[in-house]
């Protein structure tokens, strides 16, 4: 008659099995791995197909593995498990290369150990097990699973990880490719809007960042392409900037220190960031007020002015050609009385409030323009381009520099 198996401490009915236990234990392997199959594969019939597939042998040689592992344990606590961890790592990959979530191999897991546990009630009855020992091998058994199911997670994940990597490298290439401001085949972008899921949409807005900031891309909808490793940082935000994409933008770069460059349609996105950093440039200057965000289209005719200062200069020299042989004193006064008079077109006394001179003083002055610049000033195309040089002077003068 089989012999009776107490647990060890009958006072703590979830100690550890006694290491006889898997004396018994063992001939049972072969056919509960069959019947642990049939089950698993009756509950997840993408299993079933697996099995008999090219990779079948070594899911088999892995369910074994496994079970056989949980049986060495109980024989001999210090067991290796080398090959045990690894074989659960390769089941979580697999799953991942399938592109399959864990769901599915952990019921197999708690399917195989309710199987295991039912093996365990009818052998149990033949040897007499007592209750305290079912409920030691019921806990040993599911913190057995939970540990299969952890090292199949870590072999998921990683995988997982590999792949984020290699989309974020394609969504990289994607973003240069359409920020590269020259002709680009269709075909290309397309191509790896395909490998990445990505939709190409009809408007852009891209947004410089001041290269210290960091960059939460946790925070960023999935849709932004990001690049928080170039020298430059930036980003493509599909569409306009809504009020929902500007709060994602804060949380996005929680420091600050970016412009929001114009809504462009995707072909002109290299327009956007170009406009976008020439802005942050100019804050840099001290021609533009810092602020943790900053909208391009706030400062579009500071753009316009400052976006050639080597041909404003020579604009500035035929414009400002008529004053250059006035002594620098009596010229910066009548630049600054002619900007007044183009800003306003006031009378006598109000320029004289604004220059903080008297109304005698700007009518001697504006006499003085008149024989200077003569038609200049009442030429629209001329007086036009006079307007433009001293606009860009003043804000030129802002930034610690000057027009020649």
């Amino acid at each position: 008659m089989p012999r009776l198996i107490q647990p060890l401490d009958t006072g703590d009915p979830l100690g550890p099995l006694p290491q006889e236990f898997a004396a018994i234990m063992r001939p049972e392997l072969p056919s509960l791995i069959k019947e642990i199959g049939m089950e698993v594969t009756r509950a997840y019939p993408e299993y079933a197909r697996l099995l008999n597939g090219p990779n079948g042998t070594s899911i088999r040689m892995g369910v074994e593995q496994s079970l056989s592992s949980f049986v060495d344990l109980v024989a001999e606590p210090s067991s290796p498990t080398v090959l045990r961890d690894d074989m659960c790592r390769r089941f979580g990959r697999f799953e991942a290369y399938e592109g399959r979530t864990m769901d599915a191999l952990q019921g197999a897991y708690r399917l195989g150990a309710r199987v295991a546990l039912r093996r365990a009630k009818k052998v149990g009855r033949s040897y007499n097990f007592s209750p305290a020992l079912m409920l030691s091998f019921a806990d040993a058994l599911f913190a057995y699973v939970d540990e299969l199911e952890s090292l199949s997670r870590e072999g998921y994940l990683e995988v997982q990880a590999q792949s984020d990597q290699q989309s974020e490298a394609v969504r990289r290439r994607l973003l240069h490719l359409i920020l590269t401001g020259r002709p680009v085949p269709r075909s290309a972008i397309a191509e790896l809007c395909e490998q990445t899921g990505w939709t190409l949409p009809e408007q852009v807005t891209l947004v410089a960042v001041r290269a210290p900031s960091g960059l939460d891309r946790i925070s960023a909808d999935h849709d932004v392409l990001i690049d928080p490793g170039d020298p430059q940082p930036h980003l493509l935000v599909p569409g306009q900037m809504t009020d929902a994409r500007r709060a994602m933008l804060d949380r996005t770069i929680p420091g600050g220190g970016a412009a929001i460059g114009l809504t462009v349609p995707t072909a002109l996105a290299a327009d956007s960031i170009r406009w976008a950093r020439r802005v942050l440039e100019l804050v840099d200057a001290g021609v533009i007020d810092d602020a943790p965000v900053i909208l391009c289209e706030d400062h579009l005719i500071t753009l316009w002015l400052l976006s050639d200062t080597a041909l404003l200069d020579q604009l500035a020299e035929r414009e400002l050609a008529a004053v250059a042989g006035i002594s620098p004193t009596r010229r910066e006064r009548l630049i600054e009385t002619l900007r007044i008079w183009l800003d306003t077109r006031g009378t006598a006394a109000q320029m004289g409030e604004l220059l903080d001179v008297h109304p005698q003083t700007v009518r001697y002055r504006m006499r003085g323009l008149e024989a200077i610049f003569g038609d200049q000033l009442t030429d629209p195309e001329s007086r036009f381009a006079t307007e433009a040089v001293l606009r860009a002077s003043q804000l030129r003068a802002r930034g610690g520099q000057s027009l020649n």
